[in-house]
């Protein structure tokens, strides 16, 4: 019988401890009603709200790269004569790396080395313009000669032959004059015997001497309309003259071509022609077309090749570059010139520095995520790095000075909002924040009733259920917890103007580690982003750990038993 009693009493305690749990407001009854004593307040890791310094990092992962890269693969078939390299050796540009046998090549490159030397020498001449200069310039003199007596004939020429009526007109006045000349030839005659020195027989020969000058006028006038050119003579003056000016021209433009050097379509001409013949040649053997290192060679003297295949690999790595994935949510938080340390799982225990060199103007989409490519120079790389390797970045987009900082690992999400807890009269007092840029420790703090000195509590309770009468945020900043209620209100937080579906009021900064876990109190997960945007989806679960010394730097931590003050 005693043992059926101790049986019903043990299932009443349970009982009564389960009630415990779903409702608090009678934990305490049902602790006393089986005569177990109240369990003790858990033990709170404090930390007093400080301002510092900050640097805000955006974390994301990629691969290395050489700064050039290149496959040599042959071009043309034939035999392998040679290889001149090795893997490992450093070559400059355009050094030779391996060549075919003349005699297995094909006929067009065989002739090409005679069709190069007829192009190089055609190429001189070009260049070499002395003689052709002298030539134009005396075709541009005779040309200009010819054309000044062209126009000189032209001018002797009229449009229209004479009409007949302007021939009988001059006839007639002819005639006239011969008859003036008889006429004064009698008066002269009848006047000569007067003497030389009589009057009458100085007019007499003064009036047969003009008589005579009008006759040989009106000859000359007579003589002249009846001679003028033809139409057909005067066309051919005219073609003639044409013709001139055509030559001069073609002289001026040859000139003008040469005057200064060689012409530029000739030169480029010949220039090409040189080129063909060239690179006909040159699908007999491989060069390089940069500085750099050979990485690979599957190239064997002796080997039969075709067009494709491989024979070198080339790369420069002078300069070793990452090629970062970075969201579209942070890729505007980056710089070109930004520092960011680098890690690798190949070099435990090392970071190497690098700068930002170049951010994609576009982006890519892959399984519906939106990334943009950030490309990263390693400023101090050594042998330990070789491409491909995957390299762990941080690029420090945002760096912050004397301001409010906030432990990642104390921030709890509560109905979508962050929280933070203070300890305050021995209480753990829920306080809803706005957090600005973080680091892998600490978060900057732009909004919340959180001052310097405050306790923060790194280890905060588990969140209560909404619906189970537990705590509120204390929104109205007095510090009593209970986020504006009435003392002895009940209501629960989705009921005090804080809705569960309400979006963060953080705007979207993520705490280091959100790429996979939120607030994980740890490093940032190289697929993540530590700068990110979005609501965190949970929260950690309560850290009731005792270290009073951390690793990061943080100073040690106060446990105060009972929620008092240390």
């Amino acid at each position: 019988m005693k043992r059926i009693f101790r049986i019903v009493l043990g299932a009443a305690a349970l009982l009564l401890a389960a009630g415990a749990i779903a409702f608090p407001a009678q934990r305490q009854r049902a602790f006393q009603a089986i005569g177990i004593s109240r369990p003790q307040t858990p033990a709170y890791q404090t930390f007093p709200a400080r301002t510092g310094d900050l640097t805000a990092f955006v974390s994301a992962t990629g691969p290395v790269r050489s700064n050039q890269a290149a496959r040599i693969t042959w071009q043309t078939s034939g035999q392998v004569a040679s290889v001149n390299v090795q893997r490992g050796q450093q070559v400059e540009a355009n050094a030779v790396l391996a060549e075919l046998s003349q005699t297995s090549l094909a006929q067009n490159i065989i002739l090409a080395q005679a069709d190069l030397v007829t192009a190089q020498s055609a190429l001189a001449e070009v260049l070499n313009n002395s003689q052709a200069r002298a030539n134009a310039e005396v075709a541009l003199i005779e040309a200009q000669q010819a054309l000044d007596d062209a126009e000189k004939a032209a001018q002797s020429a009229t449009f229209k032959r004479a009409s007949e009526n302007t021939i009988d007109i001059a006839r007639a006045n002819l005639i006239e004059a011969e008859q003036a000349v008889d006429d004064a030839e009698v008066v002269f005659d009848q006047a000569s015997a007067r003497g030389g020195d009589d009057p009458v027989y100085a007019t007499a020969l003064s009036n047969l001497a003009k008589a005579r000058q009008n006759e040989t006028r009106a000859q000359y006038n007579l003589n002249y309309v009846s001679g003028l050119p033809d139409p057909v003579s005067v066309q051919l003056v005219y073609a003639q003259l044409n013709q001139a000016n055509a030559n001069l021209l073609e002289a001026k433009q040859n000139w003008d071509a040469i005057k200064d050097g060689p012409n530029p379509g000739d030169v480029a001409a010949a220039q090409a022609r040189v080129a063909a013949a060239q690179a006909t040649l040159d699908l007999a053997r491989l060069a390089a077309p940069f500085n750099g290192t050979i990485t690979a060679v599957q190239a064997q003297t002796g080997d039969m090749v075709s067009p494709g295949t491989a024979a070198f690999q080339i790369d420069d790595l002078s300069r070793l570059l990452v090629d970062l994935q970075v969201s579209e949510v942070d890729v505007n938080n980056v710089k070109v010139g930004q520092p960011v340390d680098i890690t690798f799982d190949a070099a435990p225990n090392k970071t190497y520095a690098g700068q930002v060199t170049g951010i994609a103007p576009v982006g890519n989409t892959t399984s519906g995520t939106v990334n943009f490519t950030v490309t990263v120079q390693i400023i101090n790389p050594d042998e330990m790095i070789r491409p491909p390797m995957t390299a762990a970045a941080n690029i420090a987009v945002t760096e912050l000075n004397d301001v409010l900082l906030i432990p990642n690992r104390a921030v709890r999400v509560v109905n979508n909002r962050r929280v933070v807890y203070l300890l305050r009269d021995n209480q753990a007092v829920p306080v809803v924040v706005i957090l600005g840029p973080s680091d892998i420790v600490n978060s900057q703090l732009l909004s919340g009733s959180i001052q310097p000195g405050d306790l923060i509590i790194l280890n905060p309770p588990a969140v209560p259920s909404s619906r189970s009468g537990g705590f509120f945020f204390d929104d109205n900043d007095d510090g009593d917890g209970n986020g504006g209620q009435n003392p002895g209100s009940s209501a629960p937080p989705e009921e005090t103007g804080i809705p569960g579906s309400t979006p963060d009021p953080a705007g979207g900064m993520a705490i280091p580690g959100s790429g996979a876990d939120s607030f994980n109190n740890g490093g940032a997960n190289p697929g993540g982003s530590i700068f990110g945007s979005g609501t965190p989806t949970g929260s950690a679960p309560a850290d009731t750990t005792g270290d009073t010394a951390r690793p990061d730097g943080i100073p040690a931590e106060t446990s105060s038993p009972g929620g008092g003050q240390p």
